[in-house]
């Protein structure tokens, strides 16, 4: 009995562990696209060399979701090193594009935005971490719903439709905000019973990946609900 009772807290302590990781990860990501994003919104050139051009924000965008495919799919194959230096570049990239919003909101909206995604996050990632239900059956409805998601997304980019584009953003928030307990909660089954070793850890850069998405996403559509235009 004391065995067991020494092995389960083990097995519990690294799983936390290695849950750290994942949070610490998607810390460092969110701070390093923050940084670069406000540092792009307060230097004039580096705005010209973004946005003025005709293709320099489509080959970035292009950039990141090639990135991204690429990493979730090689991730196995990659040195944990490579696969770390391949997160923080996308991070990177990404506070490139996403220095738009400053061009767009006010300072003080986009705060505001970040804080109440923060606690969002915070409190369904908790959620997640903790419940003992199965998740699996919510989770591949939210994953269904985002697809329609992105549907309903590239049509209205044609069809430019203010009621569409209503729905559209209450609908990412809600599936953004299941998608974080359900992702939270499959990352801590997928590193349970795991040692400390290159191949966990780079399942836990993995999992930083899918959280570090779920709180960029989320944002974005908070930050249509309570951003306030400059104009």
């Amino acid at each position: 009995m004391e065995n067991n009772y020494y092995y389960g807290s083990q097995v519990q302590s690294t799983t936390m562990t290695l849950m750290k990781s994942v949070y610490l990860w998607m810390a460092v990501a969110l701070a390093i696209t923050g940084i670069t994003s406000m540092a792009v919104a307060s230097s004039y050139e580096m705005q010209q060399l973004l946005f003025s051009g005709k293709y320099t924000f489509l080959v970035l965008a292009i950039a990141e979701i090639g990135l991204v495919i690429y990493l979730s799919a090689r991730i196995a194959r990659m040195s944990f090193a490579a696969a770390m230096t391949s997160f923080l570049v996308y991070s990177f990239l990404n506070g490139l594009t996403l220095s738009v919003i400053f061009l767009a909101y006010t300072k003080t909206s986009i705060a505001t935005t970040f804080f109440v995604t923060a606690g969002t996050f915070a409190a369904m990632s908790i959620y997640g971490y903790f419940t003992k239900k199965d998740l699996s059956s919510f989770g591949n409805i939210m994953r269904m719903a985002l697809i329609g998601l992105i549907i309903a997304t590239i049509v209205n980019l044609f069809w430019a439709n203010s009621t569409l584009y209503w729905i559209v953003t209450y609908a990412g928030v809600i599936i953004f905000v299941g998608l974080t307990a359900y992702d939270t909660a499959k990352i801590k089954q997928m590193l349970a019973n795991q040692e400390v070793n290159e191949g966990t850890q780079k399942l836990a850069l993995l999992g930083a990946l899918s959280l570090y998405l779920d709180f960029i996403n989320l944002f974005l559509f908070l930050l249509r609900i309570f951003g306030s235009s400059r104009d």
